[in-house]
């Protein structure tokens, strides 16, 4: 009997609860088939840097995990408070207590079971195409097959269905504690609306808005962020969040009080009512689902930056096909030109040293002028404290400025397919990144650029450089051929400096092999004098100033590092994308569940419009705007928070990566794939929410 019960309500539930149920089907799904890429063995295979995507994905599915159990926990709850007098009529027809729990554990387990299932062959769809996207993302051709773990159906079952048993867990209690009374005056207690100090409490949404802008001021000029100031803005953030739903609620219930010109316009007065009732008792339930919002936009924004980035930068930040690191500026590279024929087939390639002259002029000034130094290396008069920056061994630049010859250079500008450039003795061309130039400027008025070595200067002679232009084409300026900067000066001048380093640069006939990378690093380096072995300990690769993502190695084999480091940040988008999805379709499930469960109460409010003359196509006008109201509440407030914080997130990604994508770029794509899914959640619930009211109209009529 209880089993035949237990599978009729299971159905009735499923009917009620649609969106709820294929939710579920979908969190399984995404958490399934995020999972498999942790278990697959042809991923551990793809790359060396498997093990960061299986971090992430892990970091990522614990968040998920959690937000699952609260919207299980949830979702558990509010069916049992709105079958709470059924409940009740049970206990009055003689069944007890236990057997009314198992009997909800029963149905419970059966819908979360029926959504498992599902959510497990839309796994396998969806699996699918994240490899695809995945193969994509880093270059490769995917095949498509079927991957099927055994350790990954565990782990997704262990998460889903750890969360299912917590919940019926928690509501296994609250039956014990529950009586005929309670349960058939809980959902009448629940829709009671207590209106008291409405006018002390609709302050708090001036105030609210008032903290807010003040925190956007914060976040755009106010400089000294550590982790305390950051903990302290995200903790007020998110109180302000719960304190305008307050104060929005009491707003609205003042404004009808008062009798504002607006209520009595249309509808307006009966959207009002159930506007601010349904705020007032889901206050702490939207100030969640908005910081849900908050984090799924925000995450998905950061993973468009990433995407952006390496779509954008990362193919310009590697010119060459080989490049060779060496501190031993007489190096032949003849060890790495061997593997090199031994492996693949050189078009051409070409060996230089980067020179140097005793001065660090360029240094000196970029230390104290860039924002990322900000004035830390300054001293009071803003010239460089030399002392503190000794002190913090820094490894953005060299220890002196680097050089390099004009004919290396022009040798180097026709690998790359540029045209050569001219100087004369007395003067000197400045490369610099890109991204340094724009935030620089020409400085070069600035710098007085000497060039021979001070201990060879004639006494008195001025032998001072004058700048000839600055160019910013890509040239690899991550620590092989300077870091950020580059001055260039004819053979003559080079020939009066120091050999710094030596560097080798060569372009392939055919795509590298897989492994090209890892033969050139396995080669050790030539140590055939005292003199070298004294240079070697003293020297270091300086890796220039880029922040966010820097990828700095003595060792550069393009085709072998792209997907390397793509795989890297495809990581980072998974992951975020991830929680992203689940969080925006888990808030709004709770907004669609609380409206379509709704419905049959609201019949008898819209039976009263349509029978004070309103038809049907304005009832139907009426629906829209009540939902419209109550979704775009959250989603509004969310944007415009997580706006604001993507926005500067985007202009800073912007100055540490050197991507040019306006920044709030970044928030509208992310923007605009959330409102797709906003789309289709509204308009499930439209037309549900429209055929439980208006049913009952269409068979009067």
């Amino acid at each position: 009997m209880l089993n035949k019960l237990a599978f009729r309500n299971v159905l009735r539930s499923a009917r009620d609860y649609m969106v709820y149920f294929l939710t579920m089907m979908l969190v399984t799904a995404i958490m399934f088939a995020f999972h498999s890429l942790i278990f697959s063995e042809e991923i551990k295979q793809l790359s060396e840097s498997s093990l960061i995507l299986h971090v992430f994905i892990g970091m990522a599915s614990f968040f998920v995990v959690l937000i699952m159990a609260w919207l299980i926990n949830y979702m558990v709850r509010f069916i049992l408070d709105k079958r709470s007098r059924e409940f009740g009529i049970y206990l009055l027809i003689g069944m007890k207590k236990k057997e009314i729990s198992r009997l909800y554990l029963r149905e419970s387990l059966l819908l979360g079971t029926g959504a498992f299932a599902g959510g497990l062959a839309l796994g396998l769809l969806l699996q699918q195409i994240l490899l695809a996207v995945l193969y994509s993302m880093i270059l490769m051709e995917y095949q498509v097959r079927l991957e099927w773990s055994l350790n990954c159906l565990l782990t997704t079952a262990a998460c889903y269905g750890g969360c299912y048993l917590l919940a019926l867990l928690q509501c296994r209690r609250r039956f014990r504690k529950m009586n005929i009374h309670a349960l058939m005056n809980s959902r009448r207690q629940n829709e009671e609306i207590r209106e008291s100090h409405e006018e002390a409490k609709r302050l708090l949404l001036p105030l609210s808005l008032l903290f807010l802008t003040a925190s956007a001021l914060v976040l755009f000029f106010y400089k000294a962020w550590d982790i305390d100031t950051v903990l302290l803005f995200l903790v007020g953030l998110v109180l302000t969040i719960y304190l305008f739903y307050t104060g929005a609620a009491a707003w609205v219930i003042c404004y009808i009080r008062k009798k504002g010109n607006g209520i009595f316009r249309g509808q307006n007065l009966f959207l009002l009512r159930q506007f601010a009732s349904k705020v007032k008792t889901l206050r702490f339930t939207l100030g969640t689902l908005t910081s849900l919002f908050v984090l799924a936009l925000l995450g998905c924004a950061v993973a468009m930056m990433f995407n952006d980035f390496q779509n954008q930068t990362l193919l310009k930040k590697w010119p060459f096909d080989v490049q060779v690191f060496s501190p031993d500026p007489r190096d032949d590279f003849q060890e790495q030109l061997e593997v090199l024929r031994r492996e693949t087939r050189i078009k051409e390639y070409h060996t230089y040293p980067i020179y140097q002259n005793g001065t660090d002029t360029v240094n000196a000034w970029l230390y104290t002028h860039l924002k990322t130094f900000g004035s830390q290396y300054q001293n009071p008069d803003g010239t460089l404290n030399r002392e503190k920056l000794e002190k913090d061994e820094l490894w953005d630049y060299y220890e002196y400025d680097t050089y390099m010859a004009l004919s290396d250079y022009n040798r180097l500008r026709e690998m790359t397919g540029l045209l050569p450039v001219e100087l004369e003795d007395s003067q000197y061309l400045l490369h610099l990144k890109e991204r340094v130039w724009e935030e620089t400027g020409d400085f070069t008025d600035e710098l007085n650029l000497q060039g021979t070595r001070p201990e060879f200067r004639q006494s008195g002679a001025s032998e001072s450089l004058q700048c000839a232009g600055i160019r910013t084409e890509p040239l690899s300026q991550d620590g092989h051929n300077g870091a950020d900067y580059l001055i260039i000066v004819t053979d003559y001048t080079v020939s009066r400096m120091t050999p710094y380093y030596g560097v080798m640069a060569a372009n392939l006939e055919e795509r590298a092999p897989k492994d090209l990378l890892r033969q050139l690093d396995g080669l050790s380096s030539p140590e055939s004098s005292a003199d070298f072995l004294s240079h070697k300990e003293n020297m270091f690769m300086a890796c220039g100033t880029d922040q966010i993502v820097v990828y700095a190695v003595e060792n550069i084999v393009r085709d072998n590092l792209i997907p390397e480091v793509k795989f890297m940040l495809s990581s980072i988008i998974f992951a975020l994308v991830y929680m992203g999805l689940v969080f925006v379709c888990i808030a709004l499930t709770v907004l669609s569940v609380q409206q379509l469960s709704d419905s049959a109460r609201y019949r008898f409010r819209y039976q009263v419009l349509h029978q004070i003359g309103l038809s049907r196509r304005e009832l139907s006008g009426v629906i829209g705007k009540q939902l419209t109201c109550f979704y775009l509440c959250p989603i509004l407030f969310a944007a415009v928070i997580s706006g604001t914080i993507a926005i500067y997130l985007g202009s800073k990604f912007n100055f540490y990566t050197g991507t040019h994508t306006a920044a709030a770029g970044y928030f509208g794509i992310a923007f605009l794939l959330f409102l797709a899914v906003y789309l289709i959640y509204f308009t499930v619930t439209y037309v549900g929410f429209r055929r439980n009211v208006l049913s009952s109209d269409r068979r009067a009529e």
